[in-house]
């Protein structure tokens, strides 16, 4: 036995690897690059004690730098009420994770049920599925949903305002399924309609996916979209922060027919990366090609509510090939997590949450500008919570980058060498506003070192 800890003796392993073909169990990891393997020790103690462990792991944790956030780009720092920690813990809803046995499965589905009757009010929609892993995936699989409604095309338009991690996503989705996908380019940060139309006019278009907000911050008028990508023949897809949609027109109302995207903008915390909530809606029309599960409300016997799985299309209850997809599981906790959230604010929070951060935005692209160190990107284009500046400084934006963040703020996400995506919620306050206006005033006027050496908006 290779480990106290491990079943498998010498001779169990060496069978195992004899089966598949292998000598060694370095020959599992053949693939993997040589540049992405450990090679030392792990840097562990032998043994430690509970509270060597404890204090080991408080050590690794005081590395992490809070910084204050002014980076978006699809993920947010919004406010997470302390009340949602405190009900996700309670033993009502420690039912069954996976949901197959409705009797002892009714806080799991009900808490399901109510995360996709506030889903589809949210978005404008029919009809919502029991959630997905993340937002990248949940567009990917509407990519694919769309080709299976379409039958004989597998041919998908995407925005090039698209955020581009949503597009890495879809094209090794879309690798493996045969499906073609080609960008409609855009103009003045918007997506370029002409060229769309054009595009739809070949007839193989299956679906035809855009974002509201873009990329780049803008609200795109997508106003007689629907009606040329469906005289096509082909779907509609729309992707948005969740949060947003309290306060702009929702796929729904653009006419949209699936709409896809992140709901980690619901309160969840950014974690250092997850983890993160995939939310799909639809119309009625395709409620049976949309993918992962989809709970029901009826009765028993007795004349009771009660919560059910209802047309479940996945691979573990129909012949595999007539799968509308392998997603297996919702991520369970984070519904529970936005429908306590949406549950807590209600339409009037949401409202208030978007408002706060839009008027923190549009006072920080305002400053931005009169500092001259900064200019926006598209400034006849209407923006929510996040939009785009060009740095005119003599310096390089990668130094204002750097100095900010060793001064304990991130002011945004870099998208080119002078370029720069900036992100204002309603958890930023009027002084760090500020100070982020001072450092980018500053930094214009003074070298790096007397710059870094001000760290204080006071000073």
């Amino acid at each position: 036995m290779g480990h106290r800890y491990f079943p498998h003796t010498s001779a169990d392993i060496a069978e195992m690897l004899k089966r598949c073909g292998m000598e060694g169990l370095e020959d599992l990891y053949s693939d993997v690059p040589d540049s992405l393997k450990l090679k030392r020790g792990y840097d562990l103690k032998p043994q430690m004690s509970e509270k060597e462990v404890r204090d080991f792991f408080e050590g690794l944790a005081i590395k992490n730098q809070p910084l204050t956030c002014f980076a978006g780009a699809g993920f947010y720092d919004h406010y997470s009420p302390a009340v949602i920690q405190s009900i996700l813990s309670r033993s009502e809803f420690l039912t069954a994770y996976t949901p197959y046995q409705p009797e002892i499965s009714q806080g799991t589905l009900q808490y399901i049920f109510e995360y996709q009757s506030m889903m589809t009010q949210l978005t404008g929609m029919e009809v919502s599925n029991a959630s997905m892993y993340d937002g990248t995936t949940a567009v990917a699989e509407a990519m694919l949903m769309a080709v299976a409604h379409a039958r004989k095309r597998n041919r998908v338009l995407v925005s090039a305002t698209v955020n581009p991690i949503y597009r890495e996503v879809i094209d090794t989705y879309a690798h493996y399924h045969g499906v073609t996908v080609d960008t409609i380019p855009e103009k003045d940060g918007v997506t370029d309609i002409a060229v769309m139309e054009e595009m739809l006019n070949a007839g193989d278009v299956a679906g035809v996916i855009v974002a509201t907000p873009n990329y780049y911050g803008i609200l795109e008028d997508y106003t007689g979209f629907a009606d040329k990508v469906h005289a096509a023949k082909a779907l509609l897809i729309m992707t948005a922060p969740a949060s947003v949609l309290g306060v702009i027109r929702t796929p729904g109302e653009w006419g949209a027919d699936i709409a896809a995207g992140e709901a980690q903008s619901l309160g969840m915390p950014l974690n250092f990366g997850g983890p993160y909530l995939g939310y799909m809606c639809c119309s009625k029309a395709l409620i049976r090609k949309l993918p992962g599960r989809i709970v029901g409300a009826t009765t028993d016997a007795d004349g009771r509510r009660v919560f059910v799985l209802t047309l479940q299309a996945r691979e573990q209850h129909i012949r595999r090939d007539k799968a509308t997809s392998n997603i297996c599981s919702n991520q369970g906790l984070m519904a529970l997590y936005a429908a306590v959230y949406l549950s807590l604010m209600g339409a009037k929070g949401l409202r208030e949450v978007n408002e706060i951060s839009a008027a923190g935005a549009h006072y920080l692209a305002k400053k931005l500008v009169e500092t001259g160190a900064f200019e926006l990107k598209y400034p006849d284009k209407p923006f929510l919570n996040e939009f785009t500046v060009k740095f005119k400084g003599e310096v390089k934006l990668i130094d204002f980058m750097e100095v900010c963040t060793s001064c304990g703020c991130l002011p945004g996400v870099m998208l080119a060498d002078d370029e720069l995506l900036v992100c204002v919620t309603e958890t930023r306050t009027r002084e760090e506003i500020d100070r982020y206006i001072w450092r980018a005033e500053t930094f214009s006027k003074a070298t790096l070192p007397s710059f870094a050496e001000n760290r204080n908006i006071n000073d």
